[in-house]
């Protein structure tokens, strides 16, 4: 799917690789997409704590295109992973 693709391409060059893709929702011309984000990987392994799991929403256009992103959450790895509003 071109989206996911996109999303993939866009976290790989500005945030971090994605660890997850959870979601995927067109509704009229726009796309909104869920992805999990394991956060400042090496510092956490190396004061041997639990990956922070950053949870983003990515907004992208009818052409497939980035339009938006946010961090909804962050957690730790080992956290029940909670519910978001959609």
């Amino acid at each position: 799917m071109k989206v996911l693709n996109e999303v993939t391409d866009f976290f790989n060059e500005n945030i971090a690789p994605p660890h997850k893709i959870i979601s995927a929702r067109k509704k009229d011309q726009e796309w909104r997409v869920l992805v999990e984000v394991i956060e400042e990987k090496e510092y956490m392994k190396k004061y041997a704590r639990d990956q922070m799991v950053g949870l983003y929403e990515v907004f992208l256009d009818e052409n497939s295109e980035v339009t938006g992103f946010s961090r909804l959450s962050l957690r730790y790895r080992s956290d029940i992973e909670e519910q978001v509003e959609q």
